[in-house]
């Protein structure tokens, strides 16, 4: 006998649908409802707080947010918008695709650039980081 037949546990049939069928899927610990559970319950004659109060986690979320992510993501746009006004002919730079170039003339919106022996016309916000500067010498 591989397998010992008195571990196996066979459980009777149903007769009809049951009640709890799928009503604890969800909960958990960290459900909201388990954390509603856990709250005192209201005493009779006390009062009710006020409608601010329920207000300030909402605040501080937005708070959160803004500092989090919308703000760092202002500063990023407002330098790649000072990188793309600074660039000049002559400049080193390296577009979001991973091109390495040399600038050779800047239009309104696009520059045409040079890179090994092919010359192309890119928009200028396809370039990522300058990484010479023309008439400066190289740091390496």
């Amino acid at each position: 006998m591989p397998f010992p037949y008195f571990l196996i546990v066979r459980l009777a049939k149903n007769a009809g649908p049951s009640r709890f069928n799928g009503s604890f899927d969800y909960m958990n610990l960290f459900s909201p409802h388990a954390l509603l559970a856990l709250a005192p319950p209201a005493q009779p004659g006390q009062p009710a707080p006020p409608a601010w109060v329920n207000l300030v986690p909402l605040v501080l979320l937005v708070v959160v947010f803004y500092f989090a992510l919308i703000r760092p993501q202002q500063k990023k746009t407002k330098d790649h918008a000072a990188l793309l006004k600074a660039i000049r002919a002559g400049d080193k730079i390296v577009t979001s695709s991973g091109i390495v170039a040399v600038v050779v003339t800047v239009k309104e919106k696009t520059l045409s650039i040079r890179s090994a022996d092919a010359k192309l016309e890119i928009t200028k916000s396809a370039v990522a980081e300058i990484t010479e500067r023309s008439g400066e010498p190289s740091a390496s």
